[in-house]
């Protein structure tokens, strides 16, 4: 397909560009530097505060947010492209606010929790994040144990979860919880909205991960939450997370595009320069056909991200095309990274190049937001159906 972009979008698509390049990039060394010694990715509030300042003044805030509440309601395709250019440099930022959790606040808040959450959310007022996966139920969130329990006018929340990002700087938290066992995920998990600070709600610990992400596990005692609290109905909470899973499955397509490209791009501008045993690497045969795939692959990603981009903007169910781009894009970054990486030789293995952080954070991509594994069940069962 022939991916179209209006001269506004293009316009928006080439701002985002030049943000990356004279602003992401420079930061660069000191984000690499940070995960190299042990701490976080994360940029500290000296590096972020000018950046998002030149956001608002640029107009890149609020993306995809609902024009009611401010923002530029950029569709899903623009949005993928805007993902890309920001994954190719490991300088962690995204354009407030993050996408999947707004999504799903769109499609099932009240109007009082959009005045309270959304709207400030959107403004890049507030953050939040979302609790799915526990201890004993990461790929299948259906068998998750969290309990919510109606105490009279009350909602008492017991339980643990895991894996959890951006938690102690959420303003709100989308807890996902069992109102009815016997029911499951057909009208038996509820989603509610959590305010920091509430009694009950506790951050158990942090844990590193690969690329210098964090992660948190949290724990519900006897955590009371009002009706308002509820987001959704009672019961029909998996389908709204299902989609914001979706949202984020779609992102994650576009993001192994921005790495694998900028793998790309390196390997190519290195191997042109680079002479082994009196011959240029990319004379070599096993060098070309590295490249070869490479752009091969990520021209296919990005028509699949785009595609399943131009299905959901047609109200159309993308859910297994998100499933197929979680799977073909995560693995194909991986392999151009890897190729790239074994291109610069012992370079390739330093922490002085992206390549480092890029190649974690592609290995956490194949276990987050559904395992490869759960994907490729996902996608076989629906194909056998259809032919069944």
């Amino acid at each position: 397909m022939t991916i179209q972009f209006a001269d506004e979008e293009r316009m928006i698509i080439e701002l985002v560009e030049k943000f990356v390049e004279n602003e992401l990039m420079p930061l660069e060394k000191a984000v690499m530097a940070r995960e190299a010694a042990g701490g976080s990715h994360s940029l500290t509030e000296e590096e972020e505060a000018p950046l998002l300042a030149q956001c608002k003044e640029l107009g890149l805030w609020a993306l995809d947010a609902p024009e009611e509440f401010g923002g530029a309601n950029l569709r899903t395709a623009v949005m993928l492209a805007i993902q890309e250019k920001l994954k190719s440099t490991v300088t962690p930022f995204i354009f407030p606010p993050d996408s999947p959790n707004l999504h799903m606040l769109q499609a099932v808040a009240s109007p009082e929790q959009k005045v309270k959450y959304m709207q400030p959310y959107a403004q890049g007022e507030m953050k939040s994040c979302i609790a799915i996966s526990e201890p004993g139920a990461g790929g299948d969130p259906a068998d998750m144990k969290t309990a919510a329990v109606r105490e009279g006018d009350e909602w008492v929340i017991n339980g643990r979860k895991i894996w959890v990002s951006n938690v102690p700087k959420s303003d709100f938290i989308v807890l996902m919880a069992v109102t009815d066992p016997g029911k499951g995920a057909r009208g038996g998990i509820t989603a509610f909205i959590v305010d920091k600070g509430t009694p009950g709600f506790i951050i158990e610990r942090e844990i590193p991960m690969l690329g210098g992400a964090r992660t948190y596990e949290l724990i519900m005692d006897d955590l009371r939450l009002k009706d308002s609290q509820v987001l959704g109905e009672v019961g029909q909470g998996f389908a709204p997370m299902q989609k914001r899973l979706t949202v984020r499955r779609l992102e994650m397509g576009a993001m192994c595009v921005g790495m694998a490209g900028r793998a790309l791009k390196m390997m190519c501008e290195h191997t042109q320069q680079r002479e082994t045993f009196g011959v240029k690497l990319a004379d070599r045969q096993a060098i070309q056909w590295w490249i070869a795939d490479a752009a091969t692959k990520i021209h296919a990603t990005r028509l699949m991200v785009m595609d399943a981009a131009a299905q959901q903007e047609r109200g159309e169910d993308i859910r297994t095309a998100a499933s197929m781009i979680k799977v073909f894009a995560t693995e194909m970054a991986t392999e151009v990274l890897d190729n790239a990486m074994q291109s610069f030789g012992a370079m390739g293995m330093s922490r002085e190049l992206p390549f480092a952080i890029m190649s974690q954070r592609l290995r956490l991509t194949r276990i987050y937001e559904g395992p490869t594994e759960v994907h490729r069940m996902v996608v076989a069962r629906r194909t056998l159906k259809e032919y069944a």
